[in-house]
C-alpha cells in the first residue's frame, strides 16, 4: 500500500508483528491517524509472531474463563479436561523464579495484571483461541490435565494471530506499508521525536508524526550483534524467526539517547533441528522444534549428559537449554528416546525435516552415531538406567519426582530407562528466538533516555522492551508481553500525538 510521505500522521508504528499491530489498533481506537511500516514484503509479514505456535501465558480463573474465550468448546471436551487455574500469584511466582528475581517489578506487574484482560481484548479483535491439547496436556486415564500455565493457543497459530490483527487494523483505517525499512528517527534534542526516515523503494523519505512506536523486534537476526552482545559462538546459532529482526529499532533509539535496559547478554534460545535453515522459513520452521527432551536424555559428542532434562516442565526450561547446546562441541547434541515414550513426542519429530536415527537395539543406535564417543555413550546410558527411581510412577502431566539419583548431572522428573527398542536419536543445535536486552520504557510505554527522562513522542513495545526477562523465560510470555505493551504503547502514543494536534497554535510575538 502506498502512502503520502507529505501527510503528517498522528502515530507511526515501526514493525509488523503482534506488538506493532496491537499498538496500531489501540492507537486507532483512541482516535489517531496511524501508519504501520513493515520492513518485510506482504508474504513475510508479521515478524517473529508469524513463526510462533500462538501460545499465550495468561491469568485465567478456571473453566469459566476458558469457555468464555473458546465459546465452541463442547460439554464433552470440558468433561474430559482439567483446566485448573492460573492465578496472578502463579504468574508472579513464575516470572520471579525463572528470571532469578531480576524482572522489573513495574513492568512485570503490568504484564501479569493485564494478561487476562488482553485475551478478551484479542478475542474482540477477531483472534480465535482453543485449548492447547497435546502440547500442554496429556491424556492420562481418559482425562487431560493442563500444566505449565499456557492453556490457550490461537486456533491457527502465529499466522492466524497476525492475519486477524491485520484485518482489524485495516478495518480501523490503519495505513499499512510493506517493504518500508525505517532507518532513522527524526528528533531534536529536548523536543523529542517527530517522525521517521524510511527507505521505501530505494528512496529515503521523511514521514512526520506526532508520535512513533518502535515495535520491530530484537537483534537476533544480526550475527555481528549476537557475537558482540551474547558472546563467542553466538554468530553460529540458527535464527528461529524473521530475518528482518536485525536490531534497527534498537539502533535508532540508542542513537538518540534511549537507555539500554535488561539482560543484553541473555536470550531466548531452544533446541532446534541441526540442519534447519539459517533463518525462519514460514513453510517449514514449525517442524524444526525439538521440545520433548523431558522424556529422554540429551547427550553431546563426548557421550555425556549435560542438562537436567526433567528439571521442570519444558515451558520453564526450553528457552534456556538452547544456550547449553550451543556450548557443546560442534554446537550439537542428540536427544535419545526409547519406545516407551515415543508416543509422547510432539508432531515435529514425525516430519521429513528431521535429522533422525532409529534402530531396534541400543547397540545399533549407538553404532550409527558416528560423531559421538560410542563407548562413553553406552556407559552414560547404563549409568542412567541404573539410577532411575523405578518405584515412582511416571506421569507426564505433573512433576512426578521420578528421578535418576546419584549422577553428576541430576535428573529430577520423568526419568525412564533407555532399554526398550526401537530407539530413536535426534540431532539438535541452538535456535535463537530473541535477545532479552532492550530499552527502558515507562509504565505507559514511553522510551526513557540515559538521564532517566521520557523521550517525548517515542514509545516501544514487544521484544524491544528490556527488563522483563533475565537468564530464562516462562514459555508463551512473549506474545502476551507483545500484546499487553503493544496496546499500552499505542494508547500512550495516541494521547501524546493528539495532545500536540489539538494544542492551540502559539501566536508569534510582534
Amino acid at each position: 500500500m502506498t502512502f503520502d510521505a507529505n501527510r503528517e500522521y498522528d502515530v507511526v508504528v515501526v514493525g509488523g508483528g503482534n506488538a506493532a499491530l496491537c499498538a496500531a489498533i489501540s492507537a486507532a481506537e483512541n482516535g489517531a491517524r496511524v501508519l504501520l511500516l513493515e520492513r518485510s514484503p506482504d508474504a513475510e509479514r508479521g515478524g517473529n509472531s508469524t513463526y510462533t505456535d500462538g501460545k499465550f501465558r495468561a491469568v485465567y480463573n478456571g473453566v469459566e474463563d476458558v469457555r468464555a474465550l473458546v465459546p465452541d468448546l463442547t460439554d464433552d471436551e470440558v468433561a474430559a479436561s482439567d483446566f485448573g487455574t492460573y492465578t496472578e500469584s502463579d504468574f508472579f511466582d513464575d516470572m520471579g523464579r525463572i528470571t532469578q528475581y531480576r524482572t522489573d517489578p513495574d513492568l512485570c506487574e503490568i504484564l501479569v495484571r493485564q494478561s487476562r484482560e488482553i485475551l478478551f481484548w484479542l478475542k474482540e479483535k477477531g483472534v480465535r483461541f482453543m485449548p492447547n491439547y497435546g502440547r500442554q496436556a496429556y491424556r492420562v486415564d481418559g482425562r487431560f490435565k493442563f500444566w505449565g500455565g499456557t492453556t490457550l493457543v490461537v486456533a491457527t497459530g502465529g499466522p492466524g494471530l497476525v492475519d486477524a490483527l491485520y484485518r482489524t487494523a485495516e478495518a480501523l483505517g490503519v495505513t499499512v506499508c510493506y517493504e518500508a525499512w525505517a532507518r532513522d528517527l527524526i528528533s531534536v534534542d529536548g523536543l523529542g521525536v517527530s517522525g521517521v526516515e524510511v527507505n521505501f523503494g530505494g528512496d529515503i523519505l521523511s514521514i512526520k508524526a506526532g508520535a512513533v512506536v518502535l515495535a520491530c523486534g530484537s537483534f537476533e537476526a544480526n550475527a555481528e550483534w549476537r557475537a558482540k552482545y551474547l558472546g563467542p559462538g553466538w554468530d553460529l546459532a540458527k535464527v528461529r524467526g524473521s530475518k528482518y529482526n536485525t536490531g534497527d529499532g534498537l539502533a535508532m533509539a540508542l542513537k538518540i539517547g534511549a537507555q539500554p535496559f535488561g539482560h543484553w547478554s541473555g536470550c531466548h534460545a531452544t533446541a532446534w533441528e541441526r540442519y534447519a535453515s539459517d533463518f525462519g522459513d514460514m513453510a517449514i520452521t514449525p517442524q524444526y522444534q525439538r521440545h520433548s527432551y523431558t522424556f529422554g536424555i540429551v547427550v553431546n559428542a563426548l557421550g555425556d549428559r549435560f542438562i537436567d532434562e526433567g528439571a521442570d516442565f519444558r515451558n520453564y526450561t526450553y528457552a534456556k537449554y538452547g544456550s547449553e547446546v550451543l556450548r557443546q562441541p560442534g554446537q550439537v547434541a542428540w536427544q535419545i528416546y526409547d519406545s516407551k515414550v515415543l508416543h509422547l513426542l510432539t508432531d515435529e519429530y514425525r516430519t521429513r525435516h528431521v535429522t533422525k536415527l532409529r534402530a531396534d537395539t541400543l547397540e545399533g543406535l549407538i553404532a550409527q552415531m558416528d560423531e559421538v564417543d560410542g563407548d562413553r555413550l553406552a556407559r552414560t546410558i547404563s549409568e542412567f538406567n541404573a539410577a532411575v527411581s523405578q518405584d515412582v510412577p511416571f506421569n507426564p502431566n505433573v512433576k512426578d519426582g521420578r528421578r535418576a539419583v546419584g549422577l553428576s548431572v541430576p535428573r529430577s522428573n520423568w526419568a525412564n530407562t533407555i532399554d526398550t527398542g526401537p530407539f530413536e536419536a535426534y540431532a539438535v543445535t541452538c535456535g535463537i528466538t530473541f535477545a532479552f536486552g532492550g530499552i527502558r520504557i515507562t509504565t505507559d510505554g514511553q522510551v526513557v533516555d540515559t538521564a532517566h527522562n521520557p523521550i517525548p513522542g517515542l514509545f516501544a513495545a514487544g521484544e524491544m522492551v528490556g527488563g522483563l526477562f533475565y537468564f530464562n523465560y516462562p514459555g508463551a510470555s512473549g506474545l502476551t508481553s507483545g500484546s499487553v505493551f503493544g496496546r499500552l504503547s499505542g494508547i500512550g502514543a495516541a494521547r501524546s500525538a493528539l495532545s500536540k494536534r489539538d494544542a492551540p497554535a502559539t501566536k508569534a510575538v510582534e
